[in-house]
């Protein structure tokens, strides 16, 4: 499925019936990939809603200088276009910080928010240097083929124990990259959204996983102590893209909270 916003043609896909959910993916590959088992078993009780961001999958490639505000303007548009507002989004990696931004830019589209490996935006979350660090080398990836590109980004994506199996279906999607897109998602992700976070006044989940070199637990550490009213939970065993290497259990902690639309922390 497709819908134009702003311009441009955003695919993707719907399932279910029930309050709202938006699914947003990474940097690296598109929302099939990344939620394909999300998106199937959620849709039992929730109207699940995964789109491929500008420059990803099937929808169409940014402009020259698109940034984190205007991936969050897209995004609210197309949840305005598929008339599923307010809607619960969880965000994925630079899926986390773009459903910040979408916060901090219109907050009455929001009904939670939940952030799977997600960041506050590299500088907000890894510091200056280490997010110069890693755009020069998302940068540089970006030049290379399709083998080439999985090769540099695989290793810091799932956990060394991942099956084979599991991860190949992503890593194909990976493959598939398109370089002015991924480009784009990698400045969007640079950009600073730690300052929204003690504005946020919906409950929020930070699902982390105990073997992610990308955003380590520290991340959501440092998130869940600024934030008002949010939810750590840590997985055991997974790395990074945890909804492609641990799916029943990120499935069950989004149910878990949406059901309690993210009711505080938890005691001690």
């Amino acid at each position: 499925m497709k819908v134009e916003v702003g311009g441009l043609s955003i695919a993707y896909e719907r399932a279910g019936h029930g309050p709202p959910v938006l699914l947003a993916h990474g940097f690296v590959g598109e929302s099939a990939s990344t939620w394909r088992r999300q998106v199937d078993a959620l849709s039992d009780e929730f109207t699940v809603v995964a789109w491929d961001a500008p420059g990803a999958g099937g929808s169409d490639d940014p402009p020259d200088g698109f940034g984190m505000d205007d991936y969050a303007d897209c995004l609210a548009g197309f949840v305005r276009a598929l008339g599923v507002e307010p809607a619960h989004l969880v965000g994925l990696s630079f899926g986390g910080a773009l459903v910040l931004a979408t916060f901090r830019r219109h907050p009455g589209l929001v009904s939670s928010l939940a952030l799977v490996s997600g960041y506050a935006g590299w500088v907000g979350s890894l510091g200056r240097e280490d997010a110069q660090r890693r755009l020069e080398l998302s940068l540089r990836a970006s030049e290379l083929p399709g083998d080439g590109f999985v090769a540099a980004m695989a290793p810091s994506m799932f956990s060394p124990a991942a099956p084979a199996e599991v991860v190949e279906p992503f890593l194909a999607s990976v493959r598939e990259f398109r370089p002015a897109g991924f480009r784009a998602m990698a400045r969007a992700s640079f950009e600073d959204q730690s300052d929204v976070l003690p504005a946020v006044d919906v409950p929020v989940l930070l699902l982390y996983a105990d073997h992610d070199v990308r955003a380590p637990v520290s991340v959501g550490q440092a998130m869940h102590a600024a934030l008002p009213d949010s939810r750590l939970v840590v997985l055991p065993g997974p790395g990074h893209v945890s909804s492609v290497e641990a799916p029943d259990a990120v499935t069950a902690e989004l149910r878990r909270f949406l059901h309690g639309r993210g009711s505080g922390r938890p005691p001690g």
